[in-house]
Order: C-alpha cells, then sequence, then structure tokens
C-alpha cells in the first residue's frame, strides 16, 4: 500500500528497556509513579496520581512469592499479566478522582496494582516497543507540538501514549486517511471500558511499568501522533 507519509529514512531506535542496564529515556528522579528518589509505593503512586494529575484511579490485584515462585492473588497460576489486572468485574465503581480515597484503598492493601481507567482522563494508542521507540524519534526529529507525553512501557513489550478523550472513534479514520488500512497495523486504541496499569506496577517477576516520558503539561491530540505511530508500524514487521 502506498505510503502517504514523507520522510523514509530509517530514524535509529534508542537503547532500550533493560538494554546495558538502562533505563528508558526519560527517567529521572522525580517521574509520577517512580518516587522522588527512584521508588514509590504503590499508595503514593495511586495519591499522586489523582491529586496532581486529576486520573482516575483503582486499586488491582497483587502478587505473592509462594515456595519462590512469583505468583498473581488471582489465584490462576498460568495468568498472563500476574500482579497486574484488575481484581474483579466491578472495577468501574471503583475508580476515584480523590487522593483521600485512594490513600484509604491502598492502606488496605499496599501492594494492589495502581490502574487506571482510559476513556475518562485520556485515551491510549498501544504499539509495539520498537515501533514505539521509533515513533517517539520521529516525532522528536519532527518538532511535534505538543511533543508526545506521557508514554510508558510496560514488560509485555508495549508502548503506551496517552492522549486526550476521544481518540477511540477517530483513529481508525485518521489512519486510513494516511493510505493505511487499521487492521494491518498494530495500532490499538484504549477508551470506554479499557484500563492500564500505571508506574510502580510490575507485572510479576517481568519487571516494571515504566515512564518513557513522564506527564507534563497539557496531553496530546491522537491525530498529532498518529502518523509517526502508524508509520513505525509498518517498519516494525
Amino acid at each position: 500500500m502506498e505510503n502517504t507519509i514523507s520522510g523514509t529514512e530509517v530514524t535509529p531506535i534508542p537503547q532500550q528497556r533493560g538494554e546495558a542496564g538502562q533505563q528508558p529515556s526519560g527517567h529521572g528522579p522525580d517521574q509520577p509513579g517512580q518516587g522522588r528518589r527512584g521508588t514509590s509505593s504503590m499508595l503514593e503512586a495511586a495519591v499522586e496520581y489523582a491529586e496532581e494529575r486529576q486520573w482516575q484511579v483503582f486499586p488491582g490485584v497483587s502478587t505473592e512469592t509462594v515456595e519462590g515462585v512469583v505468583r498473581c492473588s488471582c489465584g490462576d497460576p498460568s495468568c498472563p499479566l500476574p500482579g497486574a489486572h484488575p481484581e474483579s468485574p466491578d472495577w468501574t465503581n471503583q475508580a476515584t478522582l480523590s487522593g483521600a480515597v485512594a490513600r484509604r484503598l491502598w492502606s488496605r492493601r499496599p501492594e494492589a496494582a495502581v490502574l487506571l481507567p482510559t476513556g475518562r482522563g485520556f485515551d491510549v494508542l498501544e504499539v509495539p516497543e520498537t515501533a514505539g521507540y521509533l515513533a517517539l524519534a520521529r516525532l522528536d526529529r519532527l518538532g511535534a507540538e505538543p511533543g508526545a507525553g506521557p508514554v510508558l512501557v510496560a514488560p509485555d513489550r508495549r508502548m503506551r501514549f496517552l492522549v486526550l478523550p476521544g481518540a477511540q472513534a477517530r483513529v481508525p479514520r485518521l489512519v486510513r486517511g494516511l493510505g493505511w488500512a487499521p487492521e494491518g497495523l498494530d495500532l490499538a486504541v484504549m477508551g470506554t471500558g479499557g484500563w492500564i496499569a500505571a508506574p510502580p506496577t510490575r507485572y510479576g517477576a517481568r519487571g516494571p511499568v515504566q515512564w518513557v516520558r513522564p506527564p507534563a503539561g497539557r496531553l496530546p491530540d491522537a491525530a498529532a501522533l498518529v502518523p509517526a505511530l502508524a508509520y513505525a508500524c509498518t517498519r516494525d514487521r
């Protein structure tokens, strides 16, 4: 299919999470969910998201170690997201914007995952990790305004770009307008009814969710990111 995005040069992908012991680009001591000294409890992160970012939060499952094996508290030995998913189908009614409520919830269960519902304060564009880094390099080079961020990466090797709400209905049309079929790209959109795990939530023994670009300023519109993300997905095959 014809590539309608100008500039087909390959951009070197920045060093990725876990390579040579490096943190993702943008990692710093003051990132939300990472703690002011590089670490943070789930409780501190949940309160910070609610109070400072005005993002709804709700507690998920946790992990436990049994005979040296890290397992999800849901009880499923083959859980695909150990320690990083909702605890019950009723999670939509648990989400809160109150820092006081978040503090109370995590005081009861300090190890509970910090989960954020999508489609409320933000939608999410999700791509493979390698495509995400390629897109970030492209956006930085083009000087997108506002820049890409917040962006996080999880141990499932997926990168998630937080954007203004309403993207779920618009992205397929935007992709088609660029000359690609949405079903042919590994570009997912999460809106109403979805959720993401936020730092410092861990995927069991696989490691924590981390910010690549921490929250700062206003959220970008999906239209500003889709061209770079779609292009990166065509190169990451």
